[in-house]
């Protein structure tokens, strides 16, 4: 049996010969052994120097075989690459709001963090103060502004569903990514109008959230205990569309249709097949680009108006079953109606 090569001087698996650096990549990205004759890809270049070993490895992740093809086991982090690509896509944008936006550790916040590429004029932060937040997001709190490569980033602290404190018509773009669905249906509702005021017409709303159709098969309880609603792709679009935003795309992060249709939950085709797809009611996630439309024409008019009779009409049911099931538990006199 060859003994394997030791770890040469520097300590450095770059400095180990070619093939054995190309035999351990193989090994460790896809499971398999690479071709490791003289002909082999890769081979050759390598050990001429022609091709370094961190340029193998861009070859290698770069590769469709990594990309599409090798099962993978972590989820979390292939989310974060479908909601990445979902991010890149994005159009360039003066000032930006971004709800819910804190990344932890990093101070450019969540938006550039995730892969926005282009320079902003300012990218507003709304997130709650660290000791409102469920401790599975606390963090340092952030200097009101931080100035970086792409532009200025400045944090306010208070809840997303209060955003009276900026003007009407004073941004480019919005962004909630994961945070929609941290509220409340009826504070979604109240956050989305504050959205509409806020941009500019014409100006996008981009959102990413949970879609329930996938994550109710997953675990039959919230995905996250500090989530308060998970939707589905039909509840989203009556949503988004009552609260007078015009959907322009619609997409899918991380396809698990085979989870969806089946209702058996596997977490390795949701990591495996990660990044944008067109079918989005079984995806594990939900995104879109909305506009504020520059008018309002009748058809956008008459969903508001039916959005908001509907909302209105909802929270009253709600507030009926939650008097209605007070009086049962305390065995009292049913509350009188409010005038």
């Amino acid at each position: 049996m060859t003994e394997p090569p030791a770890l040469p001087e520097s300590g450095l698996i770059e400095d180990l010969p070619g093939r054995v650096v190309l035999r351990g990549l193989f090994h460790l990205l896809f499971g398999r052994e690479p071709d490791l004759s003289d002909d082999g890809p890769y081979v050759l270049d390598l050990e001429t120097g022609a091709l370094s070993p961190r340029q193998l490895v861009e070859w290698l992740v770069e590769s469709a075989e990594w990309s599409h093809v090798t099962p993978m086991t972590e989820m979390i982090p292939a989310l974060h690459y479908g909601r990445g690509v979902f991010i890149r896509s994005l159009p360039r944008a003066g000032r930006i709001l971004d709800l819910g936006g804190t990344a932890i550790g990093d101070a450019r916040g969540a938006l550039v963090h995730m892969g926005y590429p282009y320079a902003f004029d300012e990218l507003v932060i709304v997130d709650l103060p660290v000791a409102d937040r469920h401790t599975l997001y606390r963090d340092e709190e952030r200097p009101s502004s931080v100035a970086i490569d792409q532009g200025l980033v400045t944090y306010r602290y208070h809840s997303m569903a209060d955003l009276r404190g900026l003007p009407s018509g004073s941004f480019d773009m919005v962004y909630s990514g994961q945070s929609i669905e941290h509220v409340t249906r009826r504070s979604a509702a109240k956050v989305l109008a504050q959205v509409r005021r806020v941009l500019k017409p014409g100006g996008v709303l981009a959102i990413d959230t949970p879609n329930a159709r996938v994550t109710r098969v997953q675990q039959r309880e919230f995905i996250d205990p500090d989530h308060k609603h998970e939707y589905t792709h039909g509840e989203m679009v009556t949503m988004l569309e009552g609260s007078g935003l015009r959907v322009e795309r619609a997409h899918g992060i991380n396809y698990g249709g085979r989870s969806a249709e089946s209702g058996v939950f596997d977490e390795a085709e949701v990591a495996t097949r990660r990044g944008l797809f067109d079918d989005i009611e079984n995806c594990y996630l939900l995104a879109y680009v909305c506009r504020r439309p520059e008018r309002s024409g009748p058809r956008t008019i008459w969903r508001r108006a039916a959005w908001t009779v509907r909302s209105n009409a909802a929270s009253a049911s709600r507030a009926a079953r939650r008097a209605l099931a007070s009086f049962h538990r305390g065995g009292g006199a049913a509350p009188a109606a409010e005038g």
